[in-house]
């Protein structure tokens, strides 16, 4: 049994993104998977979704509702959890198969090297595989320190990068960056879609726009920069249409 997890909290993300998450697992993979969701608010999600409350943390309230967060899910133990298992941003578009995910170097912490840190060292948590109980040091340095640890990194997928020695990153072609690797610079964005690479099984989107936005053709601009309308556009891609249902 493969063992996938996602974090849902507060009103960004409503159910639809679990429900749809968990389709296109089951629509991606081969083998028997189970998806658990650890949130604050399982009204309306799947049934077949294994809902669990939010790990217990000690955060402060400035970061309790950011990717920080995450570092719950390095406790142990971790509700039933055993093993090798795959966290999926909620705002992922899954694109291929997720099997290899399991079997790319088994017992060791699996990421995304950060698109914008390349050759830093540095992982990107939208997506990443590690074994339950084996890296607990992340989440107790953490309970010891939390305001320390958060000040010195300033970002949890930093912190996680510089607390494990031996990570390894996803062959690159695996998991592509929306924004970093797909959207084609300005002005040709205005009429040409993203395209989306043969071996790719997973797509970030970072910040904005969303995937709903891209299925719109929107890319969302804050009111008092709308100068920025003119090169924040964007044309809904066909892969989009296809995989984010």
């Amino acid at each position: 049994m493969q063992n996938i997890i996602c974090m849902k909290w507060g009103s960004r993300y409503d159910f639809s993104f679990v429900n749809r998450l968990y389709a296109s697992i089951k629509r991606h993979t081969i083998r028997p998977t189970r998806l658990f969701c650890f949130t604050d608010n399982d009204m309306n999600i799947n049934k077949e979704v294994i809902c669990k409350p939010l790990p217990q943390i000690n955060i402060p309230e400035t970061i309790a509702y950011t990717p920080w967060r995450k570092l719950s899910v390095w406790q142990y133990p971790l509700y039933s959890l055993k093993g090798d298992v795959l966290f999926l941003d909620l705002d992922l578009v899954i694109t291929g198969n997720l099997d290899r995910f399991f079997d790319y170097k088994p017992g060791n912490y699996c990421v995304i090297e950060n698109w914008t840190q390349l050759g830093q060292n540095i992982g990107n948590t939208s997506c990443f595989r590690f074994p339950v109980g084996k890296y607990t040091s992340i989440f107790n340095n953490f309970q010891e320190k939390p305001v320390e640890i958060w000040k010195k990194f300033h970002i949890e997928q930093i912190y996680i990068s510089n607390e494990i020695e031996d990570q390894f990153f996803w062959p690159s072609n695996w998991c592509q960056s929306f924004k970093h690797n797909l959207l084609p610079s300005w002005p040709s964005r205005i009429w040409k879609a993203a395209e989306l690479p043969k071996d790719t099984s997973i797509v970030a989107f970072t910040g904005k726009p969303d995937p709903d936005d891209v299925l719109r053709g929107e890319w969302p601009v804050k009111k008092y920069q709308i100068y920025k309308k003119i090169y924040k556009q964007l044309k809904t891609p066909q892969w989009i249409l296809d995989n984010w249902i």
